[in-house]
């Protein structure tokens, strides 16, 4: 989880320093502010580099549409929220609360998807261990032993091996180094924990957000100092309108992560998950485990994910999502840590199952010892005409030259998914001043491996508490905004492939004449190098491409896409 999911408030304090440096270190003024839902803006029409949604409606006015089924496998949601609770998918054979199996699908009283988190008991997974942590302890005494020669081995264990020896380098780092990193930010938690509890004695009030607390006038020198502080870490963040539990849960959770890690060296990872799953994790056919809580207790990233696809529109309420027409399976299988193939696996093929056209994927992992688990479930969506969105990470990283779970390469074979799109985080200037480009600054990128590049940066969206709203950052983010521009092209369009939609979403981006900025850096190439679509997501120009299609089904694909020139960017 920790490349994409990031933390439950979708912060991202492995920058932690970085941004606090550059927050400390200017004084400019932003000029212009982004508006809240900029993503979904054309910049002829809005002036904002979005995805051109409000075109894309406009060209689609008076069709037909069918509602499209959405899985998102993530970290939960929030069932009851305003904006979300008429548009989550109900099974329809099911009967809620009466502990029967209904439907005979082996989960009992799945309602509105499924936890692979949860145990029989009611009780649920919230935090794990990292996956090299999980490998590294794995096979350390078989490949650590003094006796063991590499050279005798073959097939499956000489990838394990070579497995081994990555987490090895990647464990044994993070312990030996850090070590200041991590006192800094610790004692930056605490200090923000502090000042939270003074300023909810001094507001009156438990629940706040940076904007409410930047209008609030403190009447003691220590509401104050209190306010500066937490003041400046909302703004450190550009995280103004997250609610100061879910910035403090995020906060906590990211420094417990890189404690985890200094300590994975030397002790083998807690198994969180069996202790309460209480699966046979190596047998698959062992698949008919977890509870029906799709809510569980970190619904954060996932109710956020869920209204960036398909928060309702035009009621006037929150935010609109990308998609009209659209019903939210969640698939609960990413925890406050590393994610396990076996729930991933289990995750796709119960989306497919159940009726799923799209799947959203925000997580990710360094590494992937299951991976032939994942790769049959990746096959068998591919088989049934079920298409898989995947975050490309936010690590800043090519991810052409870097490990990065799951992918759409399939270890067995040389062959690559039909099915699969990896989705970068764009971004408009004014959504990230201190890095001032079409990019985002912390997005994974690669000219192979990252098929499209879509708004990611200041993302409104929809969090839990029922009618609470915020930002968020990540490509967690962006991959929904093509999850959601896919189901909105199946509503209409439901005879279109994976494939199909695939081909569209790539040829019809928006390309620029101008460089960006490769992410992380300040080195600036053609968009053509960092991705291979060479652009970023323009929904209008995939839902003509994709009319196009079908006025002419039998015609091959012509290259589409607008294309945006200094001076006349749309």
């Amino acid at each position: 989880m920790k490349h994409f999911l990031i933390l439950p408030a979708g912060l991202l304090f492995a920058t932690f320093q970085v941004n606090v440096a550059q927050a400390q270190g200017t004084t400019s003024v932003v000029k212009k502010e982004i508006p809240k839902g900029w993503h979904l803006g054309d910049y002829s029409q809005d002036g904002y580099y979005g995805i051109s949604m409000n075109k894309a409606y406009e060209f689609v006015k008076g069709k037909p549409g069918k509602t499209v089924i959405v899985a998102i496998i993530d970290s939960g949601i929030d069932t009851l929220h305003e904006d979300l609770k008429d548009i989550l998918w109900v099974n329809p054979k099911e009967i809620p609360g009466n502990g029967i199996d209904d439907d005979k699908n082996g989960y009992i009283d799945d309602v509105h998807g499924w936890n692979f988190l949860g145990g029989k008991d009611g009780r649920n997974v919230k935090q794990d261990s990292d996956e090299a942590a999980r490998v590294y302890h794995r096979f350390k005494a078989k490949f650590s032993a003094p006796e063991f020669n590499p050279e005798n081995l073959k097939g499956e264990e000489k990838d394990q091996y070579q497995m081994w020896l990555k987490a090895k380098v990647k464990v044994e780092g993070d312990a030996s180094g850090g070590g200041a990193d991590l006192i800094f930010l610790k004692r930056a938690l605490e200090t923000s924990i502090k000042n939270d509890s003074l300023l909810q004695q001094a507001m009156g009030k438990t629940t706040y957000s940076g904007t409410e607390l930047e209008a609030f006038t403190p009447t003691t020198t220590q509401a104050q100092k209190a306010k500066a502080g937490m003041l400046y870490i909302f703004k450190a963040f550009d995280m103004m309108e997250t609610p100061n539990g879910e910035f403090i849960e995020g906060f906590s959770t990211y420094v417990n992560g890189e404690e985890r890690k200094r300590e994975a060296a030397e002790n083998a990872p807690k198994d969180f998950r069996g202790e309460i799953v209480k699966d046979n994790y190596d047998d698959f056919n062992d698949r008919y485990y977890g509870n029906p809580d799709v809510m569980a207790n970190t619904p954060s990233h996932g109710t956020h994910v869920a209204g960036i696809i398909g928060a309702k529109r035009g009621n006037d309420i929150g935010m609109d999502g990308v998609a009209d027409n659209v019903r939210i399976m969640m698939i609960r299988a990413v925890p406050d840590g590393d994610e396990h193939d076996k729930d991933v696996a289990l995750a796709i093929r119960y989306a497919v199952d159940n009726g799923a056209r799209v799947v959203n994927m925000s997580f990710g992992k360094s590494f992937s010892p299951e991976k032939r688990w994942v790769d049959d479930a990746v096959k068998y969506a591919e088989s049934k005409g079920v298409l898989l969105v995947h975050a490309a990470g936010n690590e800043s990283e090519n991810v052409d030259s870097t490990d990065n779970f799951p992918n759409p390469h399939f270890a067995a074979s040389k062959l690559k998914a039909s099915n699969w799109i990896t989705v970068g985080a764009s971004s408009d200037p004014l959504a990230e001043p201190g890095f001032n480009s079409y990019t985002a600054s912390f997005s994974n990128y690669g000219k192979k491996e990252v098929d499209v590049f879509a708004p990611g940066t200041r993302i409104y969206s929809t969090l839990p508490g029922g009618n609470v709203y915020g930002n968020q950052q990540g490509t967690s983010m962006a991959a929904p905004v093509v999850t959601g521009v896919a189901a909105f092209l199946l509503t209409y369009y439901p005879n279109l492939t994976p494939a199909q939609i695939k081909a569209i979403v790539e040829k019809s981006v928006s390309h620029t004449d101008e460089k960006v900025k490769v992410p992380g850096t300040d080195e600036m190439k053609d968009f053509s190098e960092i991705s291979a679509s060479g652009g970023f997501l323009n929904a209008y120009e995939a839902v003509k491409l994709a009319d196009s299609l079908q006025q002419q089904p039998k015609q091959k694909m012509k290259k589409s896409g607008s294309s945006l020139k200094k001076g006349n960017r749309g």
